[in-house]
């Protein structure tokens, strides 16, 4: 997946796809409490006197926990799971068949040709991810939402994703599943232009299996992964925040409503500052660095090929 040297005639597209899934959904499980915790910091938005509900990442995490318990920091985290399998399968595979068919007639791949095949993979999983997030985001966040009401003596009913996708269906049809879907293309394609060169050239960097098969051994590819992910997930945390408030279909009281990318970006920047599109940031770092790494390690044991009996093959 990762590596410049010539490539074998065929792609072993089935496997791929499999280690993807697989990858996707052992990292989203070890995670999910972290992620949750970022998206109610970067849909927060700070009160005309300053007020905040979560003063920081630890608070957020206590205050959570507190009240909704351990069940409570995996809300939403069933259609995360449900629907992680295709889009990491589609991140990752794509990525290798863009960098298996981009190689130049004498088998190498330049940086730029590593950006583009990131880039197109990043842009084939929003098909997946949209939906995925904004489903996740609703369930995510309910509970903020929930605190915020009951400070204003309301009560929100309680719903489950099926419900809100079943609603916005019918009151939007299919295109209701993709709102945000101009923010989560600025994310994920400049994420994946980011990330996959930088994994490709840190997993190169280390030691081989001694199969023969030329791939990294596991502990390489998982810190490749943490170290490419937390990087990329910084630099387009911006990206994030914007993506993650327009999709949020439910504000609190007095909560600023936005109409596009770049109208979000004008409001967050007057009303919030600079530092408001870093909201979470190390936060979603500490959750791409393992999610990226132990997607990476997984990947790169090629749990498939074993299953399948094909031999396992450098892309």
């Amino acid at each position: 997946m990762a590596n410049t040297s010539a490539d074998a005639k065929q792609f072993p597209l089935v496997p791929k796809i499999i280690n993807g899934g697989i990858a996707g959904i052992i990292g989203v499980s070890c995670v999910f409490p972290l992620d949750l915790v970022k998206t109610r910091l970067q849909n927060q938005q700070v009160g005309p006197n300053g007020e905040r509900m979560y003063k920081s990442m630890f608070d957020c995490f206590k205050k959570t926990y507190k009240v909704e318990g351990y069940f409570g920091m995996y809300r939403g985290s069933a259609v995360n799971i449900l629907l992680i399998t295709p889009e990491k399968a589609i991140k990752l595979a794509a990525n290798d068949f863009f960098r298996h068919n981009l190689r130049t007639k004498d088998g190498k791949l330049p940086i730029t040709r590593q950006m583009a095949a990131g880039g197109l993979a990043g842009l084939c999983q929003i098909v997946i991810t949209t939906p995925m997030e904004l489903l996740k985001i609703q369930m995510q966040d309910a509970g903020r939402l929930a605190a915020q009401a009951k400070e204003a003596g309301k009560t929100i009913p309680k719903t489950s994703a099926t419900q809100i996708a079943l609603e916005l269906i019918r009151t939007k049809g299919i295109t209701g599943l993709y709102k945000g879907t101009g923010a989560t293309m600025l994310r994920d394609v400049s994420f994946s232009v980011v990330y996959f060169p930088l994994f490709a050239t840190l997993n190169d960097l280390g030691p081989r299996k001694a199969d023969g098969s030329g791939e990294a051994v596991f502990w390489c590819s998982f810190l490749s992964g943490c170290a490419a992910g937390s990087l990329a997930a910084l630099a387009v945390n911006p990206f994030d925040v914007v993506k993650t408030r327009l999709q949020a279909l439910k504000k609190a009281e007095g909560e600023m409503q936005f109409n596009g990318v770049a109208d979000c970006i004008k409001k967050t920047f007057v009303n919030e500052g600079p530092k408001a599109f870093f909201k979470g940031g190390l936060c979603r770092m500490i959750v791409i660095a393992p999610l990226f790494g132990i997607a990476q390690m997984v990947y790169f044991l090629g749990v498939a090929e074993s299953i399948l009996g094909i031999k396992q093959t450098k892309v």
